[in-house]
């Protein structure tokens, strides 16, 4: 299955790029894509997954269960106020 991955900010910093397609295998999770993100870019992007966001077809996912959909958003952690 091909993913489309858009990263933005820090998570943007830690890929080189702003988006890319993932051939990821069929039923992957979310808690596999982290590991693939983290294999492909290393320690900062581990940093960005790990208190980061990820919105899989336009929805925010937590549970690393969830099943990875055709396009996932990595978003950094933000600060607001």
């Amino acid at each position: 299955m091909t993913t489309h991955i858009r990263y933005f900010a820090a998570a943007a910093e830690a890929a080189g790029r702003d988006e890319e397609h993932l051939e990821i295998e069929s039923g992957a999770t979310l808690a596999t894509l982290k590991d693939v993100l983290i294999e492909r870019y290393g320690s900062l992007m581990q940093r960005v997954v790990e208190s980061g966001s990820f919105l899989i077809d336009g929805v925010v996912r937590r549970d690393p269960a969830y099943a990875v959909g055709a396009r996932v958003d990595v978003l950094p952690p933000f600060a607001g106020g």
